[in-house]
């Protein structure tokens, strides 16, 4: 039996499908309020309850061999939001599972994530990684870079972006940071893998897809996929946070948040080897798996329900 927290994100609900399709047991650990739109035509096992409810945890940990640890606020989360959701959370789940003899956690961080950094949202996924490694439990770390695929919540928001204005493109700095994006399917695998390799066992291991790009590139990029051409206009990074704060003052959500502003505060590269060494997965090119999904999508609806809908729920 195999846990996963944060089933119902975007990597969460790739991963819980697959590993349905491959015939594992799973069971997963969901807040009520998502109960009523959960994505799986089968269903899983379902501890009802999050990670900050330590009765829940322990009920889901039981019996379980490993954890896949999911659960975060990346992409939507203030300071506040990383501290419990990720942080104290994950201290909570190390708990549970020393208690119920779990043999190992596997996670899911970023690149460039440090106790230290200077940005919080990688300063969090830093000490994330941190309490993990100093739970007496085996572990595996897998560090990506940014994931993308038909719901991400980067590559789609630059064609979001694109779609609100029709005359220019605000780009943070001057695109020049190097960027290692990998399609949700090929991390999926990678963590898949990592369950049956036992050379991931008490490893972090860097990955990211089969190519670096800039941020700049990456934009033009998502330009030609989408047929939405647009004049780019560079822009200091500390006026994007000014301007993401008011946005979020006046609608219920940013397109970009200070945590999408940190990933590009500065390079975050791994070994390209990193993939197929360690998983024995080769990585699909962004722009091939781009040409997939985006041609087909207006993205006016995704638009208004983006800036609309309000922020989830913690827990």
């Amino acid at each position: 039996m195999y846990l996963v927290t944060g089933a119902t994100g975007f990597v969460g609900r790739n991963l819980v499908a697959q590993l349905l399709a491959h015939g594992y047991r799973i069971r997963c650990l969901i807040p009520e309020h998502k109960l009523n739109a959960l994505p799986w035509e089968t269903l899983p096992e379902i501890v009802v309850g999050h990670v900050l409810d330590e009765e829940a945890l322990f009920r889901a940990v039981t019996g379980v061999y490993a954890v896949i640890h999911l659960e975060n606020a990346q992409w939507w989360g203030r300071p506040r939001d990383l501290e419990r959701v990720e942080l104290a959370g994950t201290r909570n789940l190390v708990a549970a599972a020393r208690a119920a003899r779990v043999g190992r956690i596997i996670t899911v961080s970023h690149l460039g994530a440090a106790p230290a950094a200077a940005y919080v949202l990688h300063r969090v996924k830093g000490l994330v990684e941190e309490a993990i490694r100093s739970s007496g439990l085996a572990y595996t770390i897998i560090r990506s870079g940014i994931v993308f695929g038909e719901d991400d919540a980067f590559v789609n928001h630059i064609a979001l972006m694109l779609r609100a204005n029709p005359i220019v493109f605000v780009m943070p700095g001057r695109g020049e940071v190097v960027l290692h994006p990998i399609y949700v399917g090929d991390l999926v695998q990678a963590l898949i893998n990592a369950l049956e390799r036992e050379d991931t066992v008490d490893t972090l291991v860097e990955i990211g897809g089969p190519e670096y790009i800039t941020l700049e590139d990456m934009i033009r990029t998502v330009m030609r996929v989408s047929g939405m051409p647009r004049m780019i206009v560079p822009m200091p990074p500390y006026i994007l946070r000014w301007s993401s704060g008011l946005y979020s003052r006046i609608l219920p959500r940013s397109l970009v948040t200070p945590q999408w502003l940190d990933i590009l505060a500065t390079n975050r590269t791994a070994p390209l080897s990193n993939a197929y060494q360690y998983f024995g997965i080769r990585p699909r090119r962004l722009e091939d798996t781009l040409l997939i999904y985006m041609r087909r999508r207006h993205y006016w609806g995704l638009l208004a329900r983006s800036v609309m809908r309000r922020r989830p729920r913690s827990v």
